[in-house]
C-alpha cells in the first residue's frame, strides 16, 4: 500500500505544485507604484486566472462564518461574486479538458479521469488563439487535460509567469494552487502542523469543535479534525492568492488586468468530489476588472450575480474579453464582454470513470431543481477505490458505517446501490437530502429536466454512452469527437434508448433479450448492464447472457461474465475475464480487471492469472508503466488478489 500512496502523491505533486506564494507572508496588496514601474496602457486587457483545487464556496465572501479568507474577500469587494457557478464534472482532468478547449469532456471523449484522448485538429486549445492574437500565455503549472500539446503555452511549468513576456505585451496567465487538494488533508497532526498549520497565525487556525458539519457526516473527532484541516488549507491558499495579487500590484499591472478566481470542482471529500451534487459541482467564482476595464464589469465593486455560469463558459468569455472571435465548436456561453449572451437556463454535469472505478451518471440543473440520472444504479455511491480508500476521512466514514451508527441522513451514501433518478429542490433542500423523483407535486420539474438532459446528451454527442474501450475501438484512426459525428459509427439515439432501459424494471426483460442480439455493440452493452442492474430478476435471461460470452465486443463479454459469475456460472464466465487480462489494449484490460476485483471471492480461482497480469503493468523498480490505465489495472488486480489471500 505504501508504494502506491507515495507514487500517486508524487504524481499529484509534480503535476501541480505552484511556485508562487512561497513566502506566504499573508500580506495584503501593497500600494501600487506611482511612477517608474507601471507600463504604458495597452489596448487589450491582461487576464489572470487564479485557480485552486478541491474547494466548494467555503469563503467569507460567500457567507461562510468559519472561513478566514481576507484576500479573497477583498477581491470580491473589488469585483463581482457569482453565486451560481458550476463545473462540468466533479473531478479535475475532465474539467480541465473542458477549460482548455471550451468543449464538454463528454463530447471530446475525455470524460474519464486520467486518460489520453487528443481533440481533433479542428479544436485548438484556446490559449493558442490568444497567442495568435498577440498574448503571452503562461501556465503555472498543472495541465492534466487528458492530452498533451507542447504548443499551448509560451511557458508552462513551476517558474512560468507573466513577467517573462515582452514589454507591453498583454498576457493570459494561469496560476494553480494545489494546497487545497484532497491529498493534503492526510497524515499525522504533526505533519499537517509542520507543512500548513504552523504557517497560520493562532487566530487564523480553525477549532474542530466550533465547526458545523454537513448533515450527511457523522460527528466524530476524526471527522471534525479533517473538516478543520480543510478550513486551514483554504486560509493557507488565501495567503497564496494575496501574495500573487501583491505581485500584480507591485508590477503596476492591476489596473490593466481582469482577474478570475475559481476552483476546479468541489471539496475533496466523500459526497463532494466525484459526485454530481452541488457539493461536487458548485464552486466559487470571483471576477475583478482593473480600473481601465471597469466599464466591462457587470456590477459595481462588491456586487453579486445569481445567473447560472458553467466552467465551459470561461474559455469563450476570456476570448471575447481579449477581442478574439469565439470558434463555432465552443459549447459555452460568454457571460462577460462584447459577445456576452443572455443567462443560460441550465447547467450540466457528467460523472464517469475515476481511477479504476467505473461510473456513468449525468445531471442537469436550473436555478431551483437538480436532476441526476444514474446509468449504473447497481453500483454504490462509494465504490472501492484505492487512492480514496487510503484517506483518513474515508477510513473513518467506513468505520462508522460498518458500526451501524449512521443516522438516517447519513445512510444513503453507504447504500449498496443508487436510485435510477434523483430530483432535488436546491432552494428548499441545499444539501440535496430529500429525493423528490417520486413526488407527484414535482412531476412537471422531473419530466422537464429528464427531457432537457436527454436533449443535451444528444446535441453534444455524449460519447460516454460508449464504454471506454469501445469508444477507443470505434475512434481508431480518428478521435471520439469526430467518430461521434458519423451516424454509421455512432447511432446515438438508438444507443441512448437502450441505456434508458437501465432501471426500467422486470417488464423490460423481453426488450433486453432482444437487444442482446442487436447489430450495434453499444446497444448490446446497455442491455447487459440493464440485466446486471436487475439483480435476481435477471435470472430468466442467464442463458441468453451465456451466449454474450462470445460477443465480439470485450465490454459486452466482461459485463455478461460478471453477472454470470455472481449467479454461480463462473466455470464458463471466469475464463472470459482472465483472457481479457491479456488484451494488448489497456482500456480493455482495465474493464476486465475491475470486473474481477468486484467479484470478491468468486474471482479467487483466477489468482494466478491476475498476479501475472499485474506484474506486466509494473516496472522493475515497482513503479507503474504509466500513471493512468496501467496504474489503475495494477490497483484493481492487487485488491482482487489481496482479497483472495488467506
Amino acid at each position: 500500500m505504501k508504494d502506491r500512496i507515495q507514487t500517486r502523491r508524487d504524481f499529484l505533486r509534480t503535476a501541480g505544485l505552484c511556485a508562487v506564494g512561497t513566502a506566504l507572508s499573508g500580506c495584503t496588496p501593497s500600494k501600487r507604484p506611482t511612477s517608474g514601474i507601471a507600463e504604458t496602457p495597452q489596448a487589450k486587457p491582461n487576464i489572470l486566472w487564479i485557480t485552486c483545487e478541491d474547494i466548494s464556496p467555503y469563503l467569507g465572501c460567500y457567507g461562510d462564518p468559519h472561513a478566514r479568507t481576507p484576500n479573497l474577500d477583498g477581491l470580491a469587494d473589488e469585483g463581482t461574486r457569482y453565486t451560481q457557478a458550476f463545473v462540468t464534472a466533479p473531478v479535475c482532468s475532465p474539467v480541465r479538458s473542458c477549460l482548455i478547449t471550451g468543449v464538454y469532456a463528454t463530447s471530446l471523449g475525455s470524460q474519464h479521469l486520467r486518460s489520453t484522448v487528443p481533440p481533433p485538429a479542428s479544436i485548438q486549445p484556446f490559449p493558442k488563439l490568444l497567442r495568435a492574437a498577440g498574448y503571452y500565455c503562461s501556465n503555472n503549472e498543472k495541465e492534466d487535460y487528458n492530452f498533451k500539446d507542447p504548443m499551448i503555452w509560451d511557458e508552462s511549468g513551476p517558474n512560468a509567469h507573466w513577467r517573462k513576456r515582452r514589454p507591453g505585451q498583454p498576457f493570459f496567465s494561469v496560476f494553480n494552487f494545489v494546497s487545497t487538494h484532497q491529498g493534503q488533508i492526510n497524515g499525522s497532526d504533526e505533519e499537517f502542523f509542520a507543512k500548513y498549520r504552523s504557517k497560520l497565525a493562532p487566530e487564523e487556525r480553525h477549532d474542530p469543535d466550533a465547526l458545523v458539519l454537513p448533515p450527511y457526516y457523522p460527528d466524530t473527532p476524526i471527522v471534525r479534525n479533517i473538516w478543520a484541516r480543510y478550513y486551514d488549507l483554504i486560509t493557507y491558499m488565501d495567503k497564496q492568492v494575496g501574495d500573487l495579487l501583491a505581485q500584480l500590484e507591485a508590477d503596476g499591472l492591476a489596473d490593466d488586468t481582469i482577474v478570475f478566481f475559481y476552483s476546479d470542482h468541489g471539496m475533496g471529500l466523500p459526497r463532494f468530489k466525484r459526485t454530481l451534487y452541488d457539493s461536487g459541482l458548485r464552486v466559487p467564482l470571483i471576477v475583478r476588472f482593473g480600473a481601465r476595464y471597469r466599464s466591462l464589469a457587470p456590477t459595481s465593486p462588491g456586487g453579486r450575480i445569481d445567473r447560472l455560469v458553467s466552467s465551459i463558459d470561461l474559455p469563450p468569455t476570456v476570448l471575447t474579453l481579449a477581442g478574439v472571435l469565439i470558434p463555432e465548436h465552443m459549447q459555452g456561453r460568454p457571460f462577460l464582454g462584447p459577445q456576452m449572451v443572455p443567462p443560460r437556463d441550465y447547467i450540466y454535469g457528467a460523472s464517469s470513470r475515476v481511477d479504476e472505478a467505473y461510473e456513468m451518471s449525468r445531471c442537469v440543473r436550473d436555478k431551483r431543481y437538480k436532476y441526476i440520472r444514474h446509468f449504473m444504479p447497481h453500483l454504490p455511491y462509494i465504490q472501492p477505490s484505492t487512492y480514496c480508500d487510503q484517506a483518513e476521512i474515508m477510513q473513518e466514514l467506513r468505520r462508522v458505517a460498518a458500526s451501524g451508527a449512521l443516522t438516517k441522513p447519513q445512510k444513503p451514501l453507504w447504500a449498496p446501490s443508487k436510485p435510477v433518478e434523483e430530483l432535488y429542490d436546491t432552494q428548499a433542500d441545499p444539501h440535496e437530502m430529500e429525493n423528490l423523483a417520486d413526488a407527484l407535486t414535482h412531476r412537471d420539474a422531473l419530466n422537464r429536466l429528464r427531457k432537457e438532459l436527454r436533449n443535451w446528451m444528444l446535441q453534444t454527442k455524449d460519447v460516454g454512452l460508449l464504454p471506454e474501450a469501445e469508444m477507443h475501438i470505434r475512434a481508431a484512426g480518428s478521435t471520439p469527437y469526430e467518430m461521434a459525428r458519423r451516424l454509421d459509427q455512432y447511432p446515438q439515439s438508438r444507443i441512448l434508448a437502450s441505456a434508458m432501459q437501465v432501471g426500467a424494471g422486470r417488464q423490460a426483460l423481453p426488450t433486453l433479450k432482444t437487444s442482446l442480439t442487436d447489430r450495434d455493440s453499444a446497444v448490446r452493452y446497455w442491455a447487459v448492464v440493464a440485466l446486471e442492474a436487475l439483480g435476481v430478476e435477471a435470472v430468466p435471461a442467464l442463458d441468453a447472457l451465456e451466449k454474450a460470452l462470445d460477443d465480439p465486443s470485450p465490454n459486452v463479454r466482461f459485463v455478461a461474465a460478471g453477472v454470470l459469475c455472481r449467479f454461480g456460472r463462473g466455470e464458463q464466465a471466469l475464463p472470459v475475464l482472465t483472457a481479457g487480462l491479456n488484451d494488448p489494449r489497456e482500456t480493455v484490460v482495465l474493464h476486465a480487471a475491475r470486473t474481477l476485483e468486484l467479484l470478491g471471492d468468486k474471482a479467487c480461482p483466477a489468482v494466478e492469472s491476475m498476479e501475472r497480469a499485474r506484474r506486466r503493468y509494473r516496472n522493475a523498480d515497482g513503479s507503474y508503466k504509466n500513471n493512468d490505465h496501467a496504474m489503475f489495472i495494477a490497483w484493481a488486480l492487487k485488491n482482487a488478489v489481496d482479497h483472495c489471500k488467506p
